[in-house]
């Protein structure tokens, strides 16, 4: 079975997972969602070239066969909670040290990367009586991370109106100049939650930022007044988990879904459940929102802190969440978790075609459907290089051993048997 955790590269000029991005790499005898068995060739953090099995022998560099395994564009991570990941056990950012919070943080961004998101945005609580601490613990994570993967934090104050919120708003606009990369937060923790909504757009229209906001969906009047204030920001404004829409009567979640796709508001939905302390659990009705036209990601949220202690923050989970219970196709629901999570975090488009980012996962099995549900082995290209592997073997019990403990037999791939 797998090593769930996955290893930092100690020596980066390895061969192949290792080396500068700008070495040449070529993947070979990987299977493409359409069927293709391919070559891929990557150099300089992009894809170079893309030719049928055996066509770039002759490319230099490090060569990485992937025979049996299905080549993808590596998936994002749209929702994390970095700066309480891995506190189930009650610790938490209010009693650690930033050391503790940098710690973990790179710790569950590791984890991530080993599921294959080689880029995340993370959720990091500001104001009170941390202040800015655990903000710069996980800046901190982002910087020793740099080359395995890209985190970006969004700063997300508890208050921000009223005299308990003035100096959280100062805070706010403090966390954008330390490299905050978005602005968000909960508006129902707040005493006025239209002022805090108004308060997050106004310092995101003055610093040019995005918005992503903790909005749990249940009040179409509030969401209509939401939609109408972020139809006029020009950056990207996006609200998640939204799980309350489905808890509205269909024509009421269907006029609110219009009315945030009129807006160009995204929804980041949770399938796995659990965020920063959310009630009420479930996901966001992803089928009625996409009918709708809303640009519709999915993330892990809480991973294994007291919002979800199990959480495991694999994106592959949540697409197999979105197929298998969220009445997805199985290319539709991987979407949600790479093409539209990268979109909603304002990244770079991956396909598997030359020209493109080398932002790539490579998963055993023949097609999506089966990925999806034996997803253990995986191999990460992030810019151009392998930063992460799992590896799993499933070993069967003689049967002949006559009920007795009996032998391993010989070791298989995990895509040969069940979970």
């Amino acid at each position: 079975m797998p090593d769930s955790q996955p290893r930092r590269p100690d020596d980066h000029t390895a061969d192949p997972t290792g080396g500068p991005e700008t070495s040449a790499l070529t993947l070979c005898g990987a299977r493409l969602t359409d069927g293709r068995v391919v070559d891929v060739r990557v150099c300089g953090g992009r894809i170079e070239a893309v030719g049928t099995a055996g066509s770039l022998t002759a490319a230099p560099g490090a060569r990485l066969d992937l025979r049996g395994h299905l080549m993808l564009p590596a998936p994002a991570e749209p929702h994390a909670h970095s700066d309480t990941a891995l506190t189930a056990d009650g610790s938490g950012p209010a009693s650690e040290r930033t050391e503790d919070i940098r710690r973990r943080a790179t710790e569950a961004a590791l984890l991530q990367l080993g599921h294959g998101a080689t880029a995340l945005r993370t959720h990091v609580g500001i104001g009170d009586l941390q202040g800015l601490a655990a903000l710069e613990a996980v800046l901190q994570a982002q910087r020793s991370l740099r080359g395995l993967a890209d985190l970006a934090p969004v700063a997300v104050p508890r208050l921000l109106t009223g005299v308990a919120g003035a100096g959280n708003l100062a805070m706010l606009r403090d966390a954008v100049k330390m490299g905050a990369s978005a602005v968000g937060g909960r508006p129902d923790l707040d005493p006025d939650p239209a002022g805090y909504v108004e308060a997050v757009l106004e310092v995101a229209a003055e610093h040019g930022c995005p918005v992503d906001l903790h909005l749990d969906g249940d009040d179409p009047a509030r969401l209509a007044r939401f939609a109408a204030l972020a139809g006029g920001l020009r950056q990207e404004v996006t609200i998640g988990p939204c799980a309350g829409l489905t808890r509205l009567p269909s024509d009421v979640a269907a006029r609110a879904a219009g009315q945030l796709a009129a807006a160009g508001v995204s929804v980041v939905c949770l399938p796995q459940g659990g965020c920063c302390g959310t009630e009420h659990r479930g996901a966001a009705p992803v089928r009625l929102l996409r009918d709708a036209g809303v640009r519709v990601a999915a993330g892990s949220g809480a991973l294994r802190d007291p919002a979800n202690p199990v959480g495991r923050g694999d994106p592959l989970e949540a697409a197999f969440l979105l197929a298998s219970q969220g009445g997805l196709s199985p290319g539709h629901a991987y979407a949600a978790v790479s093409a539209e999570a990268r979109r909603v975090m304002g990244l770079a488009e991956v396909r598997v075609e030359a020209g493109f980012p080398a932002e790539l996962l490579a998963v055993r099995g023949e097609g999506l459907a089966e990925a999806l549900s034996l997803a253990y082995s995986r191999i990460v290209v992030h810019r151009g290089r392998v930063v992460a592997r799992t590896s799993a073997v499933r070993e069967y019990c003689d049967s002949e051993a006559g009920g007795g403990p009996g032998l391993p037999r010989q070791g298989r791939p995990e895509s040969t048997g069940g979970p």
